[in-house]
């Protein structure tokens, strides 16, 4: 009798997988959200301010492999905070800064998330695909004019998507794209008609934001991601599968490319577009006059001029996220924003090719931010929020490696918590194979 009365069946815990599944997907729903940012509060901002202290309280923990991270970011926008002491002006300066490191929490959150779990990797890039196929669409939409009211997704006739910047909205759809390209080259022939139809709408996107800068990057992360393919698979068979899909997925993009400049309002901005220097490039008080000037002075502030205090003096802002740095975070937020980049690039190409269940992940997000610190010279990319996620992900991913390093495989949620993707789990000694 007392043993019946002892014996205890297994417990379920419907409730901790449902709440996983709801975690799950404030995740994807804040990427997705990140695609939309036409006004500013966003509702990316509003849902990443409540999402993230929530799972900070439940549970989800910042491990000494994203400290790092962490602390230089505090020290970016201390730098950035003692700026603020110089300025005479200080409207919208003390919001520009809290803005910053609202970002660099969400850089932080990711980073952790990413370590609880590596499989929310592919929900971030799921929900940042769909993201950018819909703000694409609407940029194209837009573009065209294809419904009344449309051309509130254009600015100087560029497309912008849901976004309030063309030079912010190209950047943004190309870590999507080379997922994309990414599945045509490794996954199954059966989901590349629709990985074929995603692409093109998102590079379509990207061509008629005519952002010289997202071209670019667009291209160069392009190339990067089928040289590091190769260079990773050295099979003659899987070469030449890259080699044929690739020049597939040219044609095709050519093909979309060149119907688009059949359009005479396209080949136009294009021809224009596309030459190397613009005016407000070279000429009085252009961007690379501004450049030199701005290095100049900023040798003789070493906290730096204040948020927007550069752009109130020359009428434009920096357009160079290094000069960026100093004159609004100061000498401190300068060194430690070069810091923080090379840390983040050195330690993603160390990892880079290791075979890990994040190793796509890894590489996709590398090579674009490796993008990013190119076209930093001709913009600013200190408040775009698809950095601090990509930052996010490179980091996550030191840790995940940092773990396997120490425990020989990706740790499994423990029983307590759940076996689901959603929820924080607690060091274990079981492992994944």
């Amino acid at each position: 009798m007392s043993a019946i009365a002892t014996h205890r069946p297994p417990v379920s815990r419907p409730h901790l997988a449902t709440m996983g599944l709801i975690g799950s997907a404030m995740v994807a729903f804040g990427v997705f959200l990140s695609g939309f940012v036409i006004s500013e509060p966003a509702p990316y901002e509003v849902f990443m301010a409540v999402q993230i202290p929530l799972w900070f309280l439940i549970g989800l923990k910042i491990s000494r492999a994203v400290a790092p991270l962490l602390a230089l970011l505090l020290l970016f926008n201390i730098g950035g905070m003692m700026s603020l002491t110089v300025m005479h002006d200080l409207e919208g300066a003390p919001l520009y800064i809290a803005v910053s490191i609202f970002l660099a929490l969400s850089a932080v959150f990711y980073a952790a998330i990413i370590e609880n779990d590596h499989r929310r990797l592919k929900i971030i890039f799921d929900a940042w695909v769909i993201s950018a196929i819909i703000t694409s669409t609407l940029g194209i939409l837009g573009y065209f004019h294809a419904f009344p009211g449309a051309e509130v997704f254009t600015l100087y006739d560029r497309a912008k998507g849901a976004f309030q910047d063309p030079n912010v909205f190209g950047p943004f759809l190309i870590a999507p794209s080379l997922y994309l390209i990414h599945g045509l080259l490794t996954k199954s022939i059966a989901g590349a008609p629709f990985r074929a139809v995603g692409l093109l709408i998102i590079t379509l996107g990207v061509f008629l934001s005519f952002s010289r800068a997202a071209w670019a990057l667009f291209l160069f992360s392009a190339v990067a991601l089928v040289f590091i393919l190769l260079l990773k698979e050295r099979t003659g068979v899987f070469r030449l599968r890259i080699f044929l899909l690739t020049l597939v997925a040219v044609v095709i993009m050519m093909g979309g490319l060149i119907g688009a400049m059949q359009s005479k309002k396209v080949a136009d901005l294009f021809s224009t577009r596309a030459q190397l220097e613009q005016d407000y490039d070279a000429g009085h008080l252009g961007r690379f006059e501004r450049h030199r000037i701005g290095f100049a002075l900023s040798m003789e502030h070493p906290l730096g001029l204040g948020p927007m205090a550069f752009g109130k003096i020359y009428t434009e802002d920096e357009h160079n996220i290094w000069l960026k740095s100093l004159t609004t975070y100061g000498w401190l937020g300068f060194v430690t924003y070069i810091a923080m980049i090379c840390w983040t690039l050195a330690t993603g190409f160390h990892y880079l090719l290791r075979n890990r269940p994040w190793q796509p992940y890894l590489m996709i997000a590398w090579i674009v931010v490796v993008g990013h610190v190119g076209i930093g010279n001709v913009i600013d990319i200190d408040h775009w929020r698809h950095v601090y996620l990509l930052l996010g992900i490179i980091w996550g991913c030191r840790a995940l490696e940092h773990n396997w390093q120490k425990n020989g495989a990706v740790p499994k949620p423990a029983r307590r918590a759940s076996h689901s993707q959603g929820l924080p789990y607690a060091r274990s000694s079981h492992f994944i194979d």
